[in-house]
Formats: C-alpha cells, structure tokens, sequence
C-alpha cells in the first residue's frame, strides 16, 4: 500500500502497526542504517514480532522501539494514535483542540493535550540561524482576552484608563519576509532596547524594512532601509505596509480564540510555533505543499526533542518558555 495522501488514507493506513513503524523508519534512518540511539553501533537486528531491535553491544537499553529518542518516548499511547493526530495537528488550518483529538483517537483530553504540544516541539523553527532579506515587514501584537468578554467587575479592575487593555496581555513580535516565511517571538516590551537587537539579530543589514509608526524602531535607517506607514493616515502606501503580518495576526488569533479559546501566556511560544510552521509550509503558487508533505516535514522532525509532563507543566527547571 502507497504512503498516504489524505486522512483517510493515512487512518487506513497507519492502523496497521508495521506501516507505522515503516514509515516513521525511512524518515528517522533516510539511509536506510539503522543505528542504536543508545550507543550509535549500526550491529542491530530487528525482532519482528516484538517490533523492537536489539544492538549487538552489551550496555542498558539494548532493546529499543522506533519511538525511543523521539517525542514519543515512554508514552504507551499506539503509533497509529500518534500519526493520526499529527495529521490532524498539521494540517487543520486553524489547529486542533485537545477535546478534538481526545474525542477523535480515543485517548483522554490529558494525553492529547500533551500530545499536542510534543507535536508543537517537532514543529519548532530550526532555521533562526539564517536571516531574512529583501522586504522585511516588523509589526507586534497583543494575544489576550478581550475587553469586552470580560465581567463588569474583572473590566473596572483591569482597565481603568487609556491603554490599560493591554497591561494583562501578552506581547508577540513577528517578522516576515515578503515571499518567504514568518517569525514570532515572545517578548516583555515594545521598547527600543527590546525590539531593535531582535531586528538586527533576525534581518540581514541593507534589506528593507517596513514597520507602522511605532517608536520602538526609530533609529534603524542606518542599518536598513526603514519604511514607515502611519495607520493614523493610512493603510497601505504603495508597497510600504504591514498587511502580510496582519493577515498572520488574522489567522493566528483565529485558531487563539476559535480553536484553543484559552492559552496560558507560559505556552504561547508553542502555539506559535504550531501557526508559523503551517504558515511557512503553506501552499503558494511558486510552491505546491500537500498535506502529506507537511506531515513528513513534521514527522522527519521527531527524533533528538523530548518534552516531559514536568517539564511541560512548570515543574522542573527545563521548562522556560523563551
């Protein structure tokens, strides 16, 4: 049976555990070699009816699965339950819930719950080495609950004057490259100290830069062709905007507040990385993306990134979000 092209196929054919174990094989082992992740020895044989390999060498941990060393490690949840909801994850448009998945695969909103956010690890950027170039557009924005969502009382307590909306939410910086991908980050403030190190660290020198009227990033036009657009007069001037972050903004907070309705500032950082990676991944016209190139993108991504509850809960000290 062919690999799969859409959901249903891959429910098809991931319910039989030796196409899981084979697919998930050519992506982790493009070569073909199979090597222990323990001792790295390529001496392993596979035991067919245990679906585990064995190394030759003598230490701990001779025998392993093919979810050993991936996101996957000692979760007891099937492989065809975790291809599945990794289809799922990457491809739904505007994300998936853990309700969604719990109810869908048959595991409890807590295993999905974790399950989602080891996915969101595979999805991390691994790319924030190189810089973007040519149009640049830098915009921020405010993830947080609505002002008028609130009670009358949270309201008179939260908001009580000019600007105060946003003293409880949550500041999210972006960056994309006109024709090329997209990059968020976390971050305390819109100051001059906060905004322009990040601008530098994540643009090439000479490219140009387009931004709104924001003070935060006056000071640049040595290092950049800065572009300002004053939305105080308008939108769009010529080429000179931010609509292409805006349109990020859009789906971003589509999938916030229609999908995962709630997110704790401490885990942001992952759902952003959920919704920049389908975004970087998505189709275009100069570049044809299916649904199963994104889910081999993402699985190609498993090995070498664990992510224990502990860790995804704020109990030991790996767990810092940015």
């Amino acid at each position: 049976m062919s690999e799969p092209e859409s959901l249903q196929e891959a429910i098809q054919y991931f319910s039989n555990p030796d196409n899981c174990i084979q697919y998930l094989s050519v992506r982790r082992w493009p070569n073909g070699i199979v090597t222990c992740p323990t001792c790295g020895s390529e001496k392993v044989k596979f035991n067919p009816s245990r679906r585990v390999w064995q190394c030759a060498s003598h230490h701990l941990k001779r025998q392993f699965s093919i979810k050993v060393g991936t996101i996957m490690e000692d979760s007891a949840i099937p492989l065809d339950k975790w291809l599945t909801a990794t289809w799922l994850v990457t491809n739904c448009k505007n994300g998936i819930s853990s309700y969604e998945i719990a109810r869908d695969v048959k595991v409890t909103q807590k295993s999905a719950w974790f399950m989602l956010h080891r996915i969101r690890l595979a999805m991390q950027d691994e790319h924030f080495g190189s810089k973007l170039g040519g149009e640049v557009e830098a915009d921020e924005t405010f993830i947080g609950g609505k002002a008028r969502n609130m009670h009358k009382d949270v309201h008179a307590r939260r908001i009580t004057g000019m600007g105060q909306s946003f003293r409880d939410k949550t500041i999210v910086m972006g960056l994309l490259e006109r024709g090329g991908n997209v990059r968020t980050l976390v971050i305390p403030d819109r100051q001059k100290g906060t905004l322009q190190p990040i601008v530098r660290e994540h643009v090439q020198v000479g490219s140009a830069l387009l931004t709104d009227e924001m003070g935060g990033y006056q000071g640049l036009n040595g290092e950049f062709q800065h572009e300002v657009i004053d939305h105080a007069m308008q939108y769009v001037n010529g080429r000179v905007h931010t609509n292409g972050l805006e349109n990020f903004w859009s789906l971003l907070k589509r999938g916030l507040h229609g999908t995962y309705v709630s997110v704790e500032p401490f885990h942001l950082f992952r759902y952003l990385d959920e919704q920049v990676f389908r975004f970087n991944n998505r189709a275009t016209k100069e570049r044809k993306v299916s649904d199963a190139d994104r889910f081999s993108m993402v699985v190609s991504k498993i090995v070498g990134k664990r992510l224990t509850f502990a860790a995804l809960t704020g109990k030991t000290a790996d767990a810092t979000p940015f």
